[in-house]
């Protein structure tokens, strides 16, 4: 399957074809997004975006004897919030059959 990286500045544009919103405007929405974004997950809320699905963070252990891929070198890591996105049913639609 042969997928192509969309970037912030693709999504402002595809938003100022399909608005009557300026560029800045687009730029300074979502930039304001992903800052309350990254806030609300530092202060350890969920975030559901029904229809498109839901950001979480989940706990992840330590591990003493981990080891580094690129140098083999071994190393601690300690325990950890990571943060993961669950797809809502109308995303996992939209993508089910593709090829």
């Amino acid at each position: 399957m042969d997928s192509k990286k969309i970037t912030r500045i693709d999504l402002v544009e595809k938003v100022r074809l399909n608005t009557e919103y300026e560029k800045q405007e687009i730029q300074e929405i979502i930039e304001e997004f992903l800052i309350q974004l990254k806030q609300s997950l530092k202060e350890k809320n969920k975030i559901e975006l029904r229809g498109f699905g839901t950001f979480d963070f989940k706990k992840r252990s330590g591990k003493k004897n981990a080891r580094n891929p690129k140098t083999g070198e071994k190393v601690c890591v300690e325990p950890h919030s990571v943060v993961y996105f669950k797809a809502g049913q109308d995303l996992k639609e939209a993508v089910w059959k593709l090829d």
